[in-house]
């Protein structure tokens, strides 16, 4: 007994000379970690956006885009931003760890729509349909002819029932609203951007460009992003390489390192969207209006979406311009459209 008793003290302190030895051997490492302004494992797969002032929307916006004027002086906080659009493969993370289900994977209550018809209470997204001798700036803005509610399209099966992401898991994920977007962020311990945060960043530091990348839409002939060529909603020619949405990645990131900041899938933001709301933004840290614009008298409003999509062409759509904005009803999944979330973790170390 007394051998065992006498032997407990001398354990201790021999381990505590090895827990200090490793402690001693490790702290050279962690500082050197934090000198050069590495990312956390709470901001990986993140870019740090370091903030500042600038010139959000355009003096210079024509009467079609007339929702990006007038260009206004803006300043925004640091914050992280993720590198890519969400995948496929971080949601589906998300819903593996906590069984969520999206809004497109539930019926609606007939009892708040007493009005739609029973086709349109299943569970679905907007998918787009290629249409023929249509022109599309004859449409309006409601009910357009190349967009099909089809029940059982989801995250999950984005082209329709019967439809898989098996081979599509470092796409963005599309077919979720507003509320799945939020869900994630959550979850993740994220949120998603501000209208502001999300201009500033795609910006990727330069100054009153009309591009992510630059003055040029085509620089040396050069496709920037995936968006449509050819005729639209008719045929799309594919010479970007793409004729649907395209894994993350397949473009040079801008100036912050982000990538398809332009293009592939409209990006979700925070706010609520107003179409004049830029004639009254306050300049520090701009939150949006109060309630978001409601063209469709349905009772839910709009927030922003940014960046454009791999439907928008140079002559009809053409928002793969850095000023470019729209809206998107709160209770809509569609499949060119997700999101990117951002981080308020504390900026990196300077080096």
């Amino acid at each position: 007994m007394d051998s065992d008793v006498s032997s407990k003290p001398a354990s201790a302190a021999k381990a505590w000379i090895i827990l200090a030895a490793a402690v001693l051997m490790a702290a050279p490492f962690v500082v050197l970690a934090l000198r050069t302004g590495e990312a956390s494992p709470a901001t990986a797969g993140m870019a740090w956006i370091p903030g500042g002032e600038f010139t959000m929307g355009s003096d210079k916006a024509d009467e079609k885009h007339a929702e990006e004027a007038p260009g206004h002086a803006v300043a925004v906080k640091g914050f992280w931003m993720d590198i890519t659009e969400v995948t496929n493969a971080q949601f589906k993370a998300f819903v593996d760890a906590t069984g969520y289900v999206t809004d497109a994977e539930k019926d609606l209550d007939p009892r708040q729509f007493p009005n739609a018809p029973a086709e349109m209470l299943k569970g679905g997204s907007l998918l787009f349909k290629k249409v023929s001798g249509v022109n599309p700036f004859q449409c309006g803005g409601g009910n357009l002819p190349w967009w099909n509610f089809t029940a059982g399209a989801n995250w999950q099966h984005p082209d329709g029932a019967g439809s898989s992401i098996k081979d599509r898991m470092n796409f963005p994920v599309i077919c979720v609203t507003y509320k799945d977007a939020q869900a994630y962020a959550k979850w993740a311990g994220k949120r998603l951007p501000t209208e502001a945060e999300w201009e500033f960043a795609a910006r990727g530091g330069l100054k009153d460009k009309p591009y992510v990348w630059g003055d040029e839409e085509r620089p040396n002939g050069k496709i920037m992003c995936n968006h449509w060529q050819g005729k639209f909603p008719e045929r799309d020619s594919g010479a970007d390489g793409f004729t649907y949405v395209a894994p993350v990645k397949s473009f040079p990131p801008n100036g912050y390192g982000l990538y398809d900041m332009a293009g592939n899938v409209w990006e979700m933001c925070e706010d609520w969207y107003g179409t004049e709301y830029y004639k009254v933004s306050p300049k520090d840290g701009p939150t949006g209006p109060v309630i978001g614009h409601d063209p469709e008298k349905t009772g839910y409003g709009q927030h922003v979406i940014r960046g454009g999509s791999w439907l928008c062409d140079e002559g009809y759509c053409f928002r793969y311009r850095a000023t470019a904005r729209q809206g998107l009803d709160t209770l809509t999944s569609t499949n060119h459209a997700g999101f990117r979330c951002v981080s308020d973790q504390p900026a990196p170390a300077k080096k």
